[in-house]
């Protein structure tokens, strides 16, 4: 069954609405970017500062498709085997020494070298996936990587193919739906993009932020949660705090006063929970709150 066969009556309002109901709110522009990914067999590059999401829609779109999330986290260092494969090598000696009690090691290379033996690792477990639906592949932090692993997975999306020396060639039957995000750390390769789709994920809207905020947080006056909102899109624009807080900041806040039933967001309730949004030592001895909250007073809930 084709990919058109499996997807088919998905379009682009359809993927808003059923993104929605798994609780992730999605721009017009943004699920355009992920219809067009799937219908395109294209891979999808999603950029954007820290906290805003990206991974978030890997997760939610692979639970809206019924298919398997694969990921592959990046890091410095990450090379093509730590994301292909690797031999069982516990369970390879397990299996010699009871060829040996028995007294049997006829063709015993060939059967230590098959694909029983094989770990198999985010990018090998895309290509050999077995479902109806193709897996999403989220590919997190690319930019964290080398850029010789960048090399090697533009080559990687170009083909969709394995090679293991003792095996040889395994083809993927149905391509994964990719997606890689980026923090922009450091530049991706023009080869990359190339490649792929683009979407720069930024900071949401006043109004987005406070529907993520009422679809996801239970027990929060909608009062406080628009006073979250404001402050943190404050924060945001302040330039001498370095790490700003992202989506998941907002929401960690939102549920930290939730579980502490606050009925309104004032300097003592703000001193004893900044550290849900504020995360390094520096920016927190650089925040004015006094100032914020007497800003977001005076904007009487028409910030943003």
């Amino acid at each position: 069954m084709s990919r058109a066969d499996l997807l088919e009556g998905l379009t682009i309002d359809t993927l808003i609405e059923k993104l929605e109901k798994h609780l992730y709110v999605a721009d017009r522009s943004l699920a355009t970017a992920l219809y067009l990914a799937i219908k395109m067999n294209k891979p999808l590059l999603i950029e954007g500062e820290p906290g805003c999401g990206k991974t978030e829609i890997a997760k939610v779109l692979a639970e809206v498709l019924q298919t398997d999330l694969i990921r592959l986290q990046c890091y410095e260092g990450l090379d093509a085997s730590d994301a292909i494969y690797e031999w069982n090598y516990p369970k390879q000696l397990l299996y010699i020494r009871l060829l040996e009690n028995k007294g049997d090691l006829r063709d015993v290379e060939s059967e230590l070298f098959s694909e029983k033996f094989l770990l198999k690792r985010p990018l090998l477990a895309a290509v050999m996936h077995e479902g109806e639906i193709p897996p999403v592949l989220l590919i997190d932090e690319i930019d964290r990587a080398d850029e010789e692993f960048e090399g090697f997975l533009l080559e990687f999306l170009a083909e969709f193919q394995v090679t293991i020396p003792e095996i040889g060639t395994i083809k993927c039957k149905k391509q994964p739906i990719v997606i890689l995000t980026s923090n922009r750390t450091r530049e991706i390769g023009d080869g990359l993009k190339r490649r792929c789709l683009y979407y720069y994920q930024s900071y949401p809207s006043r109004e987005k932020e406070l529907k993520i905020l009422k679809l996801k947080v239970k027990g929060l006056d909608e009062s406080v949660m628009a006073k979250i909102v404001d402050f943190v899109n404050v924060v945001r624009q302040r330039p001498e705090i370095a790490k700003k807080p992202g989506i998941s900041e907002s929401l960690d806040w939102a549920n930290a006063l939730a579980r502490l039933s606050a009925r309104d967001l004032n300097r003592e309730t703000v001193m004893a929970t900044l550290s849900c949004i504020i995360k390094t030592q520096e920016d927190l001895m650089r925040i004015d709150i006094d100032s914020i909250l007497s800003m977001i007073g005076s904007m009487g809930g028409k910030s943003g």
